[in-house]
This record gives C-alpha cells, sequence and structure tokens, in this order.
C-alpha cells in the first residue's frame, strides 16, 4: 500500500477566527452567557493583532487539513484587510466573508446603511480576494437590508452566508418583530437561493427545511461549536430527506479537526435515528471538501495527502481508508497540503 493517500483539501466554511483565543474557557451556562464574554474578546481586537493572530490560527487549519476557509468576519473594517493579510501569509485559500451589522453588538461591527455596507464591501472587492457576502443574521440586519443584500449578491452573483435558527430566542425575536421565522424572512427577502448557505439551522422548522430543498439553499454545520455552545443538535435525518446541501465549519475554533466534525455530524444523525451510517464515509469526505468550496464560490483549493503509516491507520485495507480516517482518526493524519 502507498505511504501516503491523497485528498481534496477540506473546506472550513464556517470560522471566526478570533474566537480560538476563547478555547477551553467556562464562559457561562449558556450561549447568550458566552456571546457576552465573545464581545469582549471582540472588542480589544486590533488590525494588527488580527494581523498576526488569524495567521497563526489559519496556520493551525492548514496543518488540520483546511486548505481554504470562510472567515465570517464581523470585528471592523480595518481588521478585513488584516485578516486577508493573515490568509495571504499563512498560503491558505481565503474568502472573506464580510458582514453587515446594522443594530445589536458592538459599534465597531455596525456599519450606518446597506449602502455604507456595499460600499466598504466594494473596497474588499478592490484587493482581489474572494469576498462574501454575509448578512450577520435576522437579529443584526432589518428586511430592507437583507433586500438590498440579495439584489447585490444576485447582480454580482456573489456567495451569501447568514446565521440563522441557532437558537430558540432568535427564533422568537423574530416572531415577536417580523411574523415569521428567519429562515422565512431571509426568503421572503430575497436571501435565499442556491448561492446561499445558512449557518446553524440548529432548530429549523419543517417549513424552513422545505424552502431551503425548494430554493438550492445549504447548511454549513458546525458540530464542535453547537455542541460547546449548547445550541442543540441540526435534525440531520430531516435535512437528508429533502436532499439540502451540507458543508461544515469550525466556527469558534474550539477544535479545529475536520474529520472531528464529520464523525460528529454523523454521529447526530444515528443519536436522533438509532441507526448506522446515515451519511457514507466517502460523501461525509465530499461533505468536508467539495460542499464546502461550493458554499464558498471556490473551484480551486490545494489538496492534502494522509500519512498511512499513521498509528490510527494501522493495519486499515485500502478500500477502508475513508471511513477509518472519519470514525477513526484525529486531524494529525494529515502529512502536508499538496498541489
Amino acid at each position: 500500500m502507498s505511504e501516503h493517500f491523497a485528498l481534496p483539501g477540506f473546506v472550513n466554511a464556517h470560522s471566526h477566527a478570533f474566537q480560538r483565543a476563547m478555547r477551553g474557557r467556562v464562559e457561562g451556562g449558556d450561549f447568550w452567557a458566552w456571546r457576552d464574554a465573545m464581545l469582549v474578546e471582540a472588542a480589544g481586537l486590533t488590525p494588527d493583532r488580527v494581523r498576526h493572530f488569524y495567521a497563526d490560527v489559519f496556520g493551525e487549519m492548514l496543518a488540520a487539513g483546511y486548505t481554504a476557509v470562510g472567515e465570517f468576519h464581523y470585528v471592523g473594517h480595518r481588521a478585513a484587510f488584516a485578516a486577508i493579510e493573515a490568509a495571504r501569509q499563512a498560503q491558505i485559500e481565503l474568502v472573506l466573508l464580510y458582514a453587515a451589522y446594522a443594530r445589536g453588538g458592538l459599534r465597531r461591527f455596525r456599519q450606518r446603511s446597506a449602502v455604507e455596507y456595499l460600499r466598504r464591501l466594494e473596497e474588499l472587492r478592490a484587493t482581489g480576494a474572494h469576498i462574501g457576502l454575509a448578512p450577520h443574521s435576522v437579529r443584526a440586519c432589518p428586511p430592507a437590508w437583507l433586500e438590498e443584500i440579495g439584489r447585490y449578491a444576485e447582480r454580482e452573483d456573489l456567495v451569501v452566508h447568514v446565521h440563522a435558527d441557532e437558537q430558540p430566542r432568535e427564533i422568537e425575536e423574530c416572531i415577536a418583530e417580523h411574523g415569521c421565522r428567519p429562515i422565512e424572512l431571509l426568503a421572503r427577502c430575497g436571501c435565499l437561493g442556491p448561492q446561499t448557505t445558512i449557518i446553524h439551522a440548529t432548530h429549523a422548522s419543517d417549513g424552513e427545511l422545505d424552502l431551503l430543498a425548494e430554493t438550492g439553499a445549504r447548511i454549513c454545520v458546525c458540530p464542535t461549536t453547537e455542541a460547546n455552545l449548547g445550541d442543540g443538535f441540526l435534525p440531520v435525518e430531516r435535512v437528508l430527506e429533502r436532499g439540502i446541501e451540507l458543508c461544515i465549519g469550525s466556527d469558534s475554533n474550539v477544535r479545529i479537526d475536520p474529520f472531528e466534525e464529520l464523525r460528529e455530524l454523523e454521529g447526530i444523525a444515528r443519536r436522533r435515528t438509532l441507526r448506522r451510517n446515515l451519511i457514507p464515509a466517502e460523501q461525509l469526505l465530499v461533505i468536508g471538501s467539495e460542499e464546502g468550496a461550493a458554499s464558498l464560490g471556490l473551484e480551486l483549493w490545494a489538496g492534502v495527502e494522509v500519512d498511512l503509516g499513521h498509528r490510527s491507520l494501522a493495519g486499515i485495507a485500502p478500500d477502508e481508508v475513508p471511513a477509518a480516517l472519519v470514525f477513526g482518526c484525529a486531524a494529525d493524519v494529515i502529512r502536508w497540503p499538496s498541489s
């Protein structure tokens, strides 16, 4: 058997690199307490810290087999340029998902209007970097902003990423304000289509999942973060029944390991259905690579090689390597990115 096993590089479709600094902390009793601690961390960021810290985090991603990343960036316009520089330094393929933020959060997150948001986004596009649109959430962006962003995305053929249905309180607030659930509001505002990726969708209703299937939108699942924050479980079996495409993200970067994300995705499906092998290993590897690239609008990204001499793969038959990787390995089996 060959000493190495080549794979397409993994694609991390949803990252907040700065939150890697919070790994291992006990930040309170629920998501909202964690969010308060996260905002304190975000408040201390400078472009210089972003440039250096993100380069280290992106380097960790490369070592783990992620050769492309969608950085969902909401921590300031000047820091966005620093994030682009950090990715170039680390030599990882970056899609900067520049967040629109009208209300809530910190002042540094916000733009005064959708027009200002798009003007700033154009400045980032002028750097030559891959840029995507990212209305942070229906909490942060009112309908008028969502409509403007949806029109721009369609006109410019850009991807749209948005957090939705991560927490029950978010859904309750959306119903109280708009009379509908978050994904329903995105559809109403023209922000749901084949270029849209919904981040989490943990508490999506059957009706919302039907909307995703009808429009060709995707879901990015971030199982290690969703577990860490107490978000809940994506209804994987209902997603699979509808043929909705999935990809993965490391999100808060409490862990940086694509095998762990993929293993937990199948694990959630098994726990919910009391069945095994709902997503074949080969399909999980596609979810971790090609589907993530499609979510980010990428056509090219580096491959990786697996060390078949690693102790985690000792005695594994060649045709069982994909399953062994997903269900029995950690990211330390990755040797290096390959061209």
